[in-house]
This record gives structure tokens, sequence and C-alpha cells, in this order.
């Protein structure tokens, strides 16, 4: 069996890539900053592709700068990429999309929608007992990295995933206030919703960093998921044989993280 080369692999979704695989036996090859010091996906030329036959890559970029000259290494070495971007497909993940279709690999892209872990933002306002944002009744289907990593490992070690773009949820979707409510009652703390502006939230989201651009399109997609939430669909089962976790049980494995402050 070749080498697998899993790009992001300290990652939420990369890390899980990396074990999954090594639990199925597969020789796999960890790229990270603190891993592989002398690698960059910036350098092209750094990349360690001797002997690998597939790649899971993340593009952790803002623009697609570059992609294209890496991808060209990819496909002088390897015969397979498996490409994460997301359900939102910004113009530069079209971008990475489109120069991995035109490579020649055989390749596969995901499309996972909102992640569980993106709720972790909100650990120190639980902690806190309220939670504030817009657009409470934005309702999202949120998914556990295990399940993007499972539909990942499949593509990697299996046939039959060429040219395919996986659209990944999870089971059902749930507001933003019923997913504090459900950190509060699997957690034990006593957190809420509490309904802020948009102008408020955009504020404050700034205020931490955040371009706006981003945040822009966050709210705009929030507003949007009031009306018309995402629609679920059946690729993890159906390409894993298990159904995806409930955010209920993403909660229940991360629930320590939400009770305990990070240590400075």
């Amino acid at each position: 069996m070749s080498t697998i080369l899993v790009t992001g692999a300290t990652g939420t979704v990369g890390g899980e890539v990396a074990r999954q695989l090594r639990a199925e036996g597969a020789e796999v090859r960890a790229l990270s900053r603190s891993s592989s010091p002398g690698a960059d996906l910036r350098e092209p030329a750094s990349l360690p592709l001797d002997g690998v036959g597939s790649v899971f890559l993340v593009w952790p970029f803002a623009t697609a700068e570059g992609a294209r000259e890496v991808i060209e290494a990819i496909a002088g070495r390897a015969r397979r990429v498996v490409y994460l971007s997301s359900a939102a497909v910004r113009d530069h993940e079209r971008e990475v999309e489109r120069l991995i279709e035109e490579s020649g690999l055989e390749w596969t892209v995901l499309r996972p929608h909102a992640f569980a872990a993106n709720t972790l933002r909100w650990a120190r306002q639980v902690r806190a007992g309220v939670v504030r944002g817009a657009h409470g009744p934005a309702a999202m289907p949120l998914i556990h990295e295990r399940d993007v990593a499972a539909v990942a490992v499949r593509a990697l070690l299996d046939d039959g995933h060429h040219g395919a773009v996986h659209e990944l949820t999870g089971p059902e979707p749930i507001t933003q206030a019923d997913q504090v409510r459900v950190i509060s009652e699997i957690t034990g703390l006593p957190a809420r919703w509490l309904e802020v502006s948009p102008e408020h939230t955009r504020a404050e989201l700034l205020a931490t960093g955040w371009p706006p651009q981003a945040v822009d399109g966050i709210l705009q997609a929030q507003h949007d998921l009031v009306t018309r939430p995402a629609p679920v669909t059946g690729t993890v089962e159906e390409v894993t044989k298990s159904a995806p976790s409930t955010f209920g049980e993403w909660v229940a494995e991360h629930a320590a993280r939400f009770r305990t402050a990070p240590t400075p």
C-alpha cells in the first residue's frame, strides 16, 4: 500500500483523518508545521511526496495563490487527491476545486456544512451563563469532524469516488438557540441564548479580529438560514455505512471543553 500524505494533520479534520487511516492499517505521512518544520504548502518543492499515492489536501489560506503549483507537484507524484472544501464554496475554494478537477488526478471534493466544533467559540459565554448572538432561529445540520474524516478515509482508500463532490451534513438542522440549550443540558451549565442585533454581533466579531468580509458573509448566511434551513444530505451514511453523529453526541464528547477554561 502506498503512503497517504495528510496535510493539516494537527487540525480538527486532518488529525482525525490521520488517526482513522492508521486504524485501518494505512501508511500515513502527517504534514503539519510542528511535525514537518521543513515542509510548507507555499513551497511545493518542500512537500514530502516521495512514495505518496494519495493526498488529503487542506488549503488553509484565504486565497488560491500558489495552489496551482502545489496541485501540479501532487499530480507529478500521486494518483489521488481528496480536497477539504466547504459548503460555502468561497472564491478561493472554488478555484482550488477547479485546479484539482483539471489536474489529471483522481479527485474527490468534500463540502462539509457547519462543524459542531464551531460552537466551542461560545465556551466562555456558556460558562458565564449567556450566549449572545444574532439570528437565533437560524438552523443548520451541524456535522461532527469525525464524520467528515470518515468520508475522507473512504475516498482515500476505496475506489468509486473519482469525480464526486460530497456534500456533508449532520443528521438534522438545529437552531443556534437550541444548540445553546443542548450544550446547557448536557454540560449542566445553566446557559441560555440572548438575541442581539446583527450590528451588535458584527461589532463583537470585528473586535476579535475577524475580517469584515468574513463577518458579513456569516451574518448573511445566518439570516438566510432562519427561513431556509440548510438541507440535510444522506452522504455520510451512504459512504461510511454509519449514521452521522447528532449534535448532542458531539457535545457529550466535548463537554469538558465547555466546562473548563483553557490554561493560559
